[in-house]
C-alpha cells in the first residue's frame, strides 16, 4: 500500500493533467470555429481587416478645400449661413490719438449685446490688407485675407472717394463668390453695433431672398423706393440672388460717380425684383436702426449703424456713446422695481454729434467750393 503522501501527489498530478487537456480541447474548438468563419486562416483575416480600414480611409478622403471654403465651412451655421464683415487697416488699428478701433467696438458689441456672444463663432472677418488680417488673427477670429491685386486698401477711404468706391466693388465681387459657393450670409459693416441678436428679428419666411436695411423706413417693407443701406442685410444663396449680384457687379464699369449701393438701389427700383422673381424685404429701423434714423423703441432695437457719417473718427466717437447708452439702459432695467414702459419713454440716445459735424466743410475749403455744392450727402454712408 502506497504512503498517503504519494496518493495525494498522484491525485494532484491527475487534476493538473485534466485541466491542461480541457484547456487544450477548448483551444482546438475555438480555433476550428474561428478558422471556419475566416476565409482561409487567421493571417488573411487580419489582412482583410486592414483592407477594410484602408477602404474606409479611402472613402473618408475629402478633396482639399481652398482657404475661403475652409474658412466659410468653419464658421458656418447648420443651415450653411455665415456672418461676414470686411475690415481694413484703418478700421483695425488705433490712430495715435485714439483709444480704440472700429473693429474693437464691433467685437465689443457682441460681448455687450443680448444673445450675441455665441454668434461670434459664425463671424468671418474679411481683411483687405495684411495689417487688418494680422489684427484679426491676433483677436482669434475666423479670418480670411482678400487678395486685392496690389491695390492698397489699408488707409481710411473717405466716403465717395475713388478708393472708397473701388473697395466697395471689390467687396461686392467677394460676396458674389460666397453666394456661388452655396452659402447664405448676413453681411454687416463693422460700424454696426449688435445690441441684440438680429437673426431673431429677420423674417424666417423661406420665400424671401433678400432682407436689407434702410437709412429711413417709410412703413412698407415691400416698397422698392426705400433708401437701402448695404451696411447690413441677409441674403439667401440661390439662382435668383446669384443672378442679382452678378448683374449688380457687372454694372461697375458703367457707374461713374456712383457707389455700389446706388447701383443696387437703381436696380431694385428699375424692375430687377419682378424680372428675377425676387422677394425683397426692406427692414424697419425700429429693429435695424442707424444715425440717419434712430430706433423708436430701445426694447426692440437689434443693431445700430453709424450711417449718415463721413469719417472713422466720428463713427468711433458716436458708436462709443451708443454702447454707453446701451449699458446704462441695461443697468436701469435690471432693477426689479423699474417700470420698463416708463424707462423706454424717457430713454434718449446721445446725439450723434461727431457724425453730424463730419459733414461740415472746413473753413479752409469753403473758398474753393462751387456755388451749387452744398456739401451735403445725397445718399448716406
Amino acid at each position: 500500500m502506497e504512503p498517503l503522501h504519494h496518493q495525494k501527489h498522484h491525485s494532484s498530478q491527475l487534476r493538473s493533467n485534466l485541466t491542461f487537456i480541457s484547456l487544450l480541447l477548448v483551444c482546438v474548438v475555438y480555433l476550428s470555429i474561428w478558422s471556419s468563419s475566416s476565409s482561409i486562416n487567421p493571417l488573411f483575416a487580419i489582412e482583410e481587416h486592414n483592407e477594410c480600414v484602408s477602404q474606409n480611409q479611402t472613402n473618408m478622403f475629402v478633396e482639399p478645400q481652398d482657404e475661403l471654403e475652409a474658412t466659410l465651412s468653419r464658421a458656418s451655421m447648420e443651415n450653411k449661413t455665415v456672418i461676414i464683415a470686411v475690415v481694413n487697416k484703418a478700421y483695425a488699428v488705433q490712430d495715435v490719438r485714439a483709444d480704440t478701433t472700429m473693429l474693437d467696438l464691433f467685437i465689443e458689441s457682441f460681448w455687450q449685446g443680448e444673445g450675441t456672444r455665441e454668434l461670434i463663432d459664425h463671424l468671418v472677418v474679411v481683411a483687405v490688407d495684411q495689417t487688418a488680417y494680422d489684427r484679426c488673427r491676433f483677436l482669434r477670429l475666423n479670418c480670411y485675407k482678400l487678395e486685392t491685386d496690389g491695390v492698397d486698401f489699408g488707409g481710411e477711404k473717405i466716403y465717395m472717394s475713388q478708393d472708397f468706391i473701388q473697395m466697395m466693388w471689390k467687396r461686392t465681387w467677394f460676396l458674389l463668390e460666397v453666394l456661388k459657393r452655396g452659402y447664405s450670409f448676413v453681411f454687416t459693416d463693422t460700424d454696426v453695433v449688435w445690441l441684440r441678436n438680429p437673426l431673431t428679428k429677420l423674417s424666417n419666411n423661406e420665400t424671401e431672398d433678400l432682407q436689407i436695411s434702410t437709412d429711413m423706413f417709410f412703413g412698407d417693407p415691400w416698397n422698392t423706393t426705400q433708401l437701402i443701406n448695404t451696411g447690413f442685410y441677409y441674403i439667401k444663396s440661390n439662382n435668383k440672388t446669384i443672378a442679382l449680384f452678378d448683374k449688380w457687379y457687372n454694372l461697375k464699369d458703367n457707374a461713374t460717380g456712383l457707389k455700389e449701393q446706388d447701383v443696387l438701389l437703381n436696380l431694385l427700383r428699375g424692375g430687377i425684383v419682378p424680372e428675377l422673381g425676387l422677394r425683397v424685404r426692406f427692414l424697419d429701423t425700429i429693429y435695424f436702426s442707424g444715425f440717419c434714423q434712430n430706433s423708436r423703441d430701445v426694447r426692440e432695437v437689434s443693431t445700430v449703424h453709424a450711417n449718415c457719417c463721413r469719417s472713422i473718427v466720428a463713427k468711433v466717437q458716436d458708436l462709443k456713446a451708443v454702447l454707453r447708452d446701451w449699458k446704462k439702459f441695461k443697468k436701469v432695467v435690471s432693477h426689479r422695481r423699474v417700470d420698463l414702459n416708463v424707462t423706454t419713454k424717457t430713454f434718449q440716445w446721445t446725439g450723434h454729434w461727431g457724425c453730424w459735424n463730419s459733414w461740415k466743410v472746413p473753413a479752409s475749403n469753403r473758398k474753393r467750393k462751387l456755388p451749387n455744392n452744398t456739401g451735403k450727402a445725397t445718399h448716406k454712408a
